[in-house]
């Protein structure tokens, strides 16, 4: 099926080399951190997680998300989701293939990745955090290439693929429980210190996934003959409802925590976040903003009118995407760090060449994500 990525329009084609300039670039930025090291990024001893670990944090979210497509279309039989189940399990094989390699250029030397196998720590949640998202990209790529094909061949998939798919959805919860308990295993670091650091990142990842899916529906349906179908967006637009609104419950869980108890560490983290702190205040705007899209998002998806509305429906998903993106992938990992152990204030903000190389990875994943929705939609249009 690889040949149907190598035929399409001029359209598609200038799409794939706008990816492979962008990718270019970001490649030839990170021969330059190679070369130097990681002092070109903005990170430091105070904030040593940056930029790369929180697009991390964000994509293991949208790759888990294909869950609440597989879920209900295989275990439940629930028919509206056979269209864009596909589509679903290839958004995660993009976005894990994307972690990796946020994982890959914030470790600095890509040989480091050797100590892991080598010298396997079991009591390292790294470790099993490597097992984890490598085991969820490859029961991705199996089941979704063999049902694919069996639908291509017009029959039903291999039975050996049924356990695999079984296996695949308590696997992709458990990928974001273990990047979770990265975070919350840290006891030195008191604003990731929450039982529901899990949680929240579940809730975060069931609406930023399936808004960022039905967003891809309407696209593939406006520049292709294949129609994901009406229901089955309704149907997760409603799951992404609810997602939000525990997620945004949850946020305001961690403010009734440290205010009404006021735990000072836990107190100067959200502040530092939303009001600013002893005079810095880099991330403020960005929190608003997400406080913003995300009151308007609920708006627009709570009233089933502009919720099942197409216009306003892609509105509510670009801002529950968003809102997503600045709590969770920028704002959570940063405000961890500040103030610092001696409670010291040092900010954080990504370097050019640190921000050419995520945006090389996005274009190496969107490219990814580019195939292998070009060769599903071809199956899909093919059978139709």
């Amino acid at each position: 099926m690889l040949e149907r990525a190598l035929t399409g329009t001029d359209r598609y084609y200038r799409w794939l080399m706008g990816l492979l300039v962008v990718m270019g670039l970001g490649f030839a930025s990170y021969l330059y951190q190679l070369n130097n090291g990681l002092t070109i990024t903005g990170m430091g001893r105070d904030v040593s997680w940056g930029f790369y670990i929180a697009q991390f944090t964000f994509l293991v979210g949208v790759a888990a998300s294909a869950v609440m497509v597989v879920l209900p279309y295989y275990l439940h039989n629930v028919k509206v989701f056979g269209k864009i189940t596909i589509l679903g399990e290839f958004l995660a094989i993009a976005s894990v293939t994307m972690c990796l390699l946020f994982i890959v250029v914030d470790l600095g030397k890509p040989m480091r990745l050797l100590n892991v196998i080598l010298y396997p720590t079991p009591n390292s949640i790294l470790f099993w955090d490597m097992i984890v998202l490598n085991g969820y990209l490859f029961l991705n790529v199996i089941i979704g290439w063999n049902v694919l094909e069996a639908e291509r061949k017009g029959t039903h998939y291999p039975n050996w693929v049924k356990p695999l798919i079984y296996i695949s959805i308590p696997w992709a919860v458990s990928i974001h429980t273990v990047t979770a308990f990265l975070y919350a295993g840290l006891p030195g670091r008191h604003y990731w210190l929450t039982a529901i650091m899990a949680a929240r990142f579940l809730a975060s990842a069931f609406c930023s996934g399936p808004a960022l899916l039905i967003l891809l529906s309407f696209f593939i349906k406006k520049y292709s003959k294949f129609d994901p179908g009406r229901e089955a967006i309704n149907k997760l637009s409603q799951i992404m409802t609810y997602a939000m609104i525990i997620s945004v419950f949850f946020v305001g869980l961690e403010f009734f925590t440290a205010f009404y108890s006021q735990i000072p560490t836990h107190m100067h983290a959200l502040q530092y976040l939303f009001v600013g702190l002893e005079g810095h205040a880099k991330l403020v705007p960005f929190m608003w903003m997400f406080a913003v899209l995300a009151i308007v998002a609920l708006v627009l998806l709570i009233n089933p009118k502009t919720r099942n509305d197409d216009k306003t429906l892609k509105i509510a998903c670009a801002a529950v995407f968003f809102s997503m993106y600045l709590e969770k992938g920028l704002g959570l990992v940063v405000a961890g760090f500040i103030p610092n152990a001696f409670d010291q204030i040092r900010e954080y903000s990504p370097t050019i060449p640190e921000l050419m190389i995520a945006l090389g990875i996005w274009a190496t994943g969107v490219f990814v994500l580019t195939i292998l929705y070009k060769i599903a939609i071809s199956v899909k249009e093919e059978v139709a």
